[in-house]
């Protein structure tokens, strides 16, 4: 488990689920949350097939100590390079896009597995590196949690209700640097992937609104407003003949979902969807970002070049 940055506990709640976790350390943890979520679960609902997380490194050995505490990761090391070689797969578990490719490339180069937190990256010049290295057979896996939520799932399975598809609405709070691939990543499955294709965001720093057209015809909407806790993952479908409506509400099942099809994926060699989608997520991102600086000019996803 590799780096902890400002408003992200991932390291704490990541681990716990692989290895279980002390309750008296765990109230150590600055997210109160966690040790909330982590604490309605029976013993039985951690571990996945084995899998246990092993080693620690944070830019704060402090925090280090208290994540191995918590979340009982036997060894903490003192540089994140000195996992290489004790490790068989590499988790990034920070949230910061733009330091996503310095941080993975010690370990994508020494040909290890490495999962990335969401998002990927932020950039283009970044994007086109990790698509080099994934096109060159390098294993590399990013996701949002909201990709595998229990009450989305719940809205596809009676998508039907709706009639024919027309507007698609999702809120979010903190910044669309971070938290817009949640939004992102929760609506994308209603959709067929690669039909994305502009994206204008009228918003502003602190409060992103951003409007993305599909070749189906149906029309997205999401907003990321920094303080809008209230309303974090409210995810809205509307068509023809009905509305679904849903709150992300199960972190733990979402969390152990993703962290489930990474362990999946390592030993079977198999991603669990094309990197191409995460690529078009990606460039959906970099577009919100790019819209959001061109006072809400339209940018269409093809102006972000890989070559």
């Amino acid at each position: 488990m590799v780096g902890m940055v400002e408003g992200n506990g991932h390291p704490y709640s990541w681990s716990a689920i692989f290895n279980g976790f002390d309750p008296k350390a765990m109230a150590g943890c600055p997210y109160p949350v966690i040790l909330e979520y982590l604490s309605r679960q029976p013993a039985s609902a951690f571990g996945i097939g084995g899998a246990r997380v092993t080693h620690v490194w944070c830019e704060d050995p402090k925090a280090a100590r208290l994540v191995s505490q918590a979340s009982l990761v036997p060894n903490v090391v003192t540089q994140a390079t000195d996992l290489i070689g004790q490790v068989d797969a590499i988790m990034i578990s920070t949230d910061k896009g733009e330091e996503h490719l310095e941080r993975a490339r010690p370990f994508v180069e020494a040909g290890l597995p490495v999962f990335i937190d969401k998002p990927l990256t932020d950039n283009e010049a970044d994007l086109r590196q990790f698509v080099r290295w994934q096109r060159t057979g390098k294993a590399i896996l990013s996701t949002s949690c909201m990709r595998y939520s229990r009450e989305y799932a719940e809205c596809r399975a009676r998508i039907g209700a709706v009639g024919e598809l027309r507007l698609i609405t999702m809120t979010m709070s903190k910044s669309w640097e971070r938290y817009g691939i949640h939004a992102l990543e929760g609506v994308y499955p209603f959709l067929k992937p690669g039909g994305w294709r502009e994206v204008a965001n009228t918003g502003t720093d602190t409060a992103n609104v951003v409007h993305a057209h599909h070749a189906s015809g149906v029309e997205v909407v999401l907003a990321a407003i920094s303080d809008m806790y209230g309303a974090f993952g409210c995810l809205n479908l509307y068509g023809t003949q009905g509305a679904l409506s849903a709150k992300f509400d199960d972190t733990f099942f979402a969390f152990k979902t993703q962290l489930a099809q990474f362990i999946q994926y390592l030993r079977s060699g198999a991603l669990p969807f094309p990197f191409d989608e995460t690529i078009e997520l990606m460039k959906i991102v970099i577009a919100g970002i790019r819209s959001r600086n061109e006072s809400g000019r339209k940018v269409r996803l093809d102006e972000i070049q890989l070559d």
